[in-house]
């Protein structure tokens, strides 16, 4: 009997410089019943003599658009896919040679929709960059995520595998979304469909300058579109407790944000989140932490002027 398909959607746009190396750790997956679709999202360098040596490969699809973006170029991807599964990898990441043998393997319950790994980090060089331990609300998750997911995203995109019948129920990608369009369609997964977390570093993210997730004001402002989205879709579907811990975190972590960026906005986010939980430990201690920087600055800058 044939292995069941998997679509890999590479979307790409100005990623000549790491989309051979992501395109060669597809091909030398050990699970081997994949096709590969590239989306170059138009891009203006060199990624069309980039992709020639890999065209005459009869797994490998290659399709070009006009410029719009990540959530559009997945959803043309999907479209033009064939599998019964959907993965998706970013084309400056890259996948350990196993990753689809061991995650196909735990779609034999039919519960589960989305399967998703651990990640290892690099550097534009390869080479390995530490992470600190992820907060709470960042570990992984097994089952049924929904309250978990709500609360932040803590799912790396590159290292999912979708059953195809969870796109079929709930849509594609929101293409009028500007970021974390992802979290989105998980959100949305989740409400239906188990998930599975495998604990092996299958996915290599890359950390490099010009990456999109970088910009944190925007995903700031597209996370809360998200989480009202999901609750007038699904009313009642989440607790009152949930949302207001998502709206505690989302409000301490713009003012850690903040902190280096605009004191006095980080002060009003941490207020925020004190009127919704006033005695909440982390919110009192990241106010007076707050409070006392902005204090220490305003002295030193005085301190300065008066030298001057």
């Amino acid at each position: 009997m044939n292995k069941p398909v998997c679509s890999i959607i590479v979307p790409c746009y100005n990623s000549a410089k790491y989309l051979p190396l992501c395109l060669d750790s597809i091909l030398k997956q050990t699970y081997e019943q994949f096709e590969v679709v590239v989306v170059n999202d138009g891009s203006t360098d060199d990624t069309d003599d980039v992709m020639k040596p890999y065209l005459d490969d009869p797994r490998i699809k290659y399709i070009k658009q006009e410029n719009a973006g990540p959530p559009k170029a997945r959803n043309t991807g999907i479209k033009k896919a064939d599998g019964d599964y959907i993965a998706f990898l970013d084309s400056d990441d890259l996948w350990e040679a196993t990753k689809l043998e061991k995650q196909m393997q735990q779609f034999a319950d039919s519960r589960v929709g989305v399967i998703y790994s651990a990640v290892r980090y690099i550097d534009e060089l390869g080479q390995d960059v530490y992470c600190p331990d992820q907060m709470e609300y960042l570990r992984p998750h097994d089952g049924k995520v929904t309250d978990f997911l709500f609360i932040d995203n803590f799912i790396p995109f590159s290292s999912v595998v979708v059953r195809r019948q969870c796109l079929d129920e709930v849509g594609l990608f929101d293409e009028g979304l500007g970021s974390s369009e992802d979290w989105d369609l998980l959100l949305r997964i989740s409400v239906f469909f188990e998930f599975r977390y495998i604990d092996e570093p299958l996915l290599f993210y890359r950390f490099h300058d010009n990456q999109v997730s970088k910009d944190t004001e925007k995903r700031f402002l597209y996370n809360e579109k998200i989480r009202e989205k999901f609750i007038t879709c699904h009313n009642g579907f989440l607790s009152r407790s949930i949302i207001r811990k998502a709206n505690v975190y989302t409000n301490i972590q713009a003012g850690y944000f903040y902190r280096s960026v605009d004191i006095r906005k980080a002060i009003q986010f941490y207020i925020a989140a004190l009127r919704i939980a006033p005695w909440d430990i982390g919110v009192i201690k990241g106010l007076i932490k707050t409070c006392l920087i902005a204090f220490y600055s305003k002295g030193k800058q005085k301190w300065l002027s008066n030298l001057c």
